[in-house]
């Protein structure tokens, strides 16, 4: 089966500097993917390009065979959607309202969707646990409710590739692993490919089939969390001495920090 991502020798400059180099990934459909890697090394812009909203200045970004670049936008919004950090429409909106918007990409010229558009809209507000917010407008929100409300949105687009871009950046760990588990559970009923990327090395251990770590813009590894997260890894792209354990519960590896001294 054909992978749904393939990213070939991509490179993204700005301004004549090069942010990515040399990129070779490929994800198959189903996987949860994770890209890590320090502050500046190029996961978003990596993730901007698979989307097709930046294009490569070299190499080729295929979804489904065909460049990323190559789809009109509303047909692309049909089965790829991107969770970013703080994705919500201006303020004044109600919950159920920014929820109907994932449904977009599917309506007519004259806004009409297909006639069970509210059933799911209902079933997604009951899953995420919304429908007591549904009247509230989203500045009221507190930031877990939000991402709740982002993360409803885009799941009414249906997509079957989700990008989701630092989705917990500013969540506690209660809403991070809240989030994580609602992505989790539609990736595995649904058969959803997932691309994420992370700054919690933890939590992309817990969730992630496989990772991909990038520095200063280059590939470093790719791999399963076990082969990736290793105490040579983040030493030499973190600069830091971490302590490598696995898990009790499920025995993927987790990273304790060591004081500087």
């Amino acid at each position: 089966m054909e992978p749904i991502i393939q990213v070939k020798h991509a490179a993204k400059a700005f301004d004549g500097t090069k942010v990515l180099r040399d990129i070779n990934i490929e994800v198959a459909a189903g996987e949860f993917f994770g890209i890590i890697g320090p502050n500046g090394s190029g996961k978003s812009t990596l993730l901007r390009l698979i989307s097709g909203v930046e294009p490569a200045t070299e190499g080729q970004i295929l979804l489904k065979g065909k460049d990323a670049r190559g789809y009109p936008r509303r047909e692309l919004a049909r089965w790829l959607a991107v969770l970013q950090q703080d994705a919500l429409p201006p303020l004044g909106y109600t919950v159920r309202e920014v929820v109907e918007m994932g449904r977009f990409p599917f309506q007519s010229w004259l806004g009409t969707d297909r006639p069970d558009a509210g059933k799911l809209i209902d079933s997604i507000m009951l899953r995420l646990d919304l429908e007591s917010l549904a009247d509230r407008t989203v500045e009221n929100l507190s930031g877990g409710q939000r991402q709740r409300v982002a993360l409803a949105k885009v799941m009414a687009q249906e997509p079957r590739l989700l990008l989701l871009d630092e989705p917990t950046t500013f969540l506690d760990i209660g809403y991070q692993v809240q989030l994580m588990d609602y992505v989790s559970a539609w990736q595995r009923e649904e058969g959803l490919t997932v691309v994420a990327v992370l700054h919690d090395l933890n939590l992309a251990s817990q969730y992630c089939d496989r990772l991909l770590v990038v520095s200063e813009g280059q590939e470093v590894s790719t791999g399963t969390p076990d082969r990736v997260m290793n105490i040579e890894m983040i030493r030499s792209v973190y600069g830091t001495e971490p302590v490598v354990l696995k898990h009790p519960a499920n025995g993927k590896p987790q990273i304790l920090l060591k004081r500087g001294e």
